[in-house]
């Protein structure tokens, strides 16, 4: 069950996806708290992280030496990628992602992200730069293909294997798909064929129902979660849980969800400074509410700019909840 990684073992092999202004250091630091094998950064510019622009790094920040983190990097230019590998290397990062799966349009309009896979040679060279640079693994996140007619996700696995990359994740969805539809989870079978290092399937794996479908479907070592965590920083655990007998998570509920729920308020606030923290938490607070039910809550705990009074409307919130259920 557990995978290896140079030496690291990601045990369980549930992994949290890299989610743009999402996966910051504070919700990582949630999320592996309940168990994870490995949870991955935000897509940090690697032009950016190495001229030192601070949102850039506050994004590879990992708290260095915690071992089941990867700092995600995205570029077009080979030799700012074997620098910002360089960068985080040097910080203590124990993995390195390269993205070529963003699909986002300021994205690949730079020929970043999922771009890459229109030319192939060119994400090559990326992926060469960024393994000889560093010493610690290096992996590779993609989709299927560009679009139905450049499905080639098994070529750049291949290609990206062979040049030394030690593990995998796709994405089932195709770049012009964005995050439409279903992801194919059986598609990434293909993948599967032609890798000996570990494959992880990624993409609408919300439960770990659609998580044992996705290994079955897709054949791969292990899976990847992302917006389904959002508001569920637990459910991770919960996969591991149900696909590996992993302890089961307790889901927090009253009180001690509302200890939760302010801890990460107050981990976003310190970790931004409050003025920036306060638009971040907005989205995160939103997602708590709107999983426990309560989306009737939001307004003055979602405009709130008095974090004291939006911890108190938090911890009545919740309690509120947990007396009515009583």
């Amino acid at each position: 069950m557990p995978l290896q990684l140079a030496d690291i073992q990601l045990d369980p092999p549930v992994l949290l996806a890299p989610l743009a202004g999402i996966t910051d250091l504070p919700f990582r630091r949630l999320v592996g708290s309940f168990g994870a094998g490995l949870v991955v950064s935000e897509m940090v510019a690697s032009q950016e992280v190495v001229q030192a622009r601070p949102l850039a790094r506050a994004r590879a920040e990992l708290g260095f030496g915690e071992a089941a983190t990867s700092v995600q990097l995205a570029g077009r230019d080979p030799w700012w990628m074997a620098e910002a590998a360089r960068y985080v290397e040097g910080q203590g990062a124990r993995v390195i992602d390269i993205n070529m799966g963003c699909p986002a349009k300021k994205v690949t309009n730079g020929y970043s992200g999922s771009a890459l896979m229109k030319d192939l040679d060119h994400a090559l060279r990326l992926i060469e730069a960024v393994v000889g640079a560093v010493q610690v693994p290096v992996t590779l996140k993609t989709r299927l293909g560009w679009d139905d007619d450049l499905m080639n996700a098994p070529e750049l696995a291949r290609r990206a294997e062979a040049a030394g990359v030690r593990m995998v994740t796709i994405h089932g969805r195709t770049r012009c798909q964005f995050y439409k539809g279903q992801a194919d989870w059986a598609a990434i079978r293909a993948v599967k064929q032609v890798l000996s290092v570990p494959l992880i399937a990624n993409g609408d794996i919300v439960d770990a129902e659609a998580a044992t479908e996705a290994l079955r479907q897709s054949g791969a070592d292990g899976v990847m979660i992302g917006r389904g965590a959002q508001g569920r920083p637990w459910l991770l655990a919960q996969v591991a849980a149900a696909l590996y007998g992993k302890p089961l998570p307790q889901v927090p509920q009253g009180d001690a969800l509302a200890d939760l729920v302010i801890g990460h308020y107050e981990a976003m606030l310190a970790f931004y400074g409050v003025d920036l923290g306060l638009r971040i938490a907005r989205k995160h607070l939103g997602w708590y509410l709107e999983v426990a039910g309560l989306e009737a809550a939001r307004g003055p705990i979602i405009t709130g700019e008095v974090p004291a009074q939006v911890s108190r409307a938090l911890r009545e919130t919740f309690r509120q909840q947990e007396r009515a259920a009583a």
